[in-house]
């Protein structure tokens, strides 16, 4: 066989020891040819791509990021997207494609799928928010930065008495910012799922300062919004491809009001891309690792329109139609066990 791979939306630390398994059991196992297509979705829709041979994948399995590229390219878009990505690969010869993406990506596999095109995923996101799945690789290395920024901010906040406010990513989940900021111990955490008052976030610090701890831990996630009528919202950035407004400034937003309304001095540290970069951590390159052996020996056994997922301790082949049938968030009961320790 001769099968396509691409890597689209953010990158992740991972995604290239998924490329790695690929191109190692593929090659030597199956004996196929692999082809890498450039940024996500542009590639086969550009024919931009390159052979992938178990010599030039070589030494990267520990770095972060992809060799392919990444872009957040909605192949669904363009008015003949489906008729140039059918006529492209047969162009290739390929006899399918593995997509290794989040929602965007695999949304777009999955109806490109119904109709028609060989096409099976890989689930891929920092953000932990793929349905279909117990975990997705990328999201243990964000946690493990973000926590160990959150204790390099402690003794800070420590020795200024500040309250400081850690924006991590999350966009409609706050699986990052409720595991980072219980890792960390910080003293609020605030989510995209439970739009949050203000006022409250204030009286837990106040009360925290009232007990002699004159500094404060606030992790707040990328698409966290307080509740209405608690404090201005933030106006939307531009969008991409996919329909998503670019986020960031909920934290600079909480540091004001917190200074505002207390009088305690606030700082605010975005952490960004910095949550993304970087060596996978060994759970990731091992989950990324088993989810490429899967993916391949899928596309051998001609299962399109799947995903190879993490259930339990088992990689399991899944419905793309049901990876994308709706976001995992935070379960309410996992946030409140949580607001126990705030303040």
């Amino acid at each position: 066989m001769r099968l396509g791979v691409l890597t689209g939306g953010g990158d992740c630390p991972g995604l290239n020891a998924v490329i790695r398994a690929i191109v190692r059991k593929g090659v030597d196992h199956h004996g196929h040819a692999i082809v890498g297509f450039r940024d996500g979705w542009r590639g086969p829709l550009e024919s931009a791509y390159e052979e992938l041979t178990v010599e030039s994948t070589r030494g990267i399995l520990p770095r972060g990021g992809t060799i392919l590229g990444s872009s957040r390219t909605n192949p669904l878009k363009r008015p003949d997207g489906v008729e140039t990505l059918r006529r492209n690969l047969e162009g290739v010869h390929l006899d399918g494609l593995i997509a290794i993406g989040g929602e965007d990506t695999l949304g777009a596999a999955s109806a490109l799928y119904e109709e028609g095109l060989p096409v099976l995923g890989v689930p891929k996101t920092i953000d932990n928010d793929l349905g279909g799945t117990d975990a997705t690789f990328g999201f243990d290395t964000a946690v493990h930065v973000a926590t160990e920024a959150i204790d390099r901010l402690h003794t800070t906040a420590e020795s200024h008495n500040r309250i400081l406010i850690v924006e991590v990513m999350g966009r409609h989940a706050g699986w990052i910012a409720l595991h980072s900021g219980l890792a960390g111990g910080a003293d609020v955490i605030l989510i995209p799922e439970r739009p949050f008052d203000v006022e409250e976030v204030c009286r837990l610090l106040e009360r925290r300062h009232a007990r002699g701890r004159y500094f404060s831990i606030v992790v707040v996630a990328e698409g966290a919004v307080p509740r209405e009528g608690t404090m201005e919202v933030l106006a939307a950035g531009q969008t991409d491809d996919f329909g998503h407004a670019r986020l960031g400034g909920i934290g600079q937003r909480l540091e004001r009001e917190i200074e505002d309304r207390t009088g305690f001095e606030a700082r605010t540290t975005v952490l960004g891309h910095v949550q993304r970069g970087g060596t996978p951590t060994a759970f990731d390159r091992v989950l990324a690792t088993r989810l490429g052996l899967a993916a391949v020996d899928a596309a051998t056994e001609l299962r399109w329109g799947t995903m190879p997922a993490l259930r339990g301790t088992r990689i399991e082949l899944v419905p793309l139609a049901e990876a994308v049938a709706e976001l995992r968030t935070v379960p309410p009961e996992d946030y409140e066990a949580a607001e126990v320790l705030f303040g």
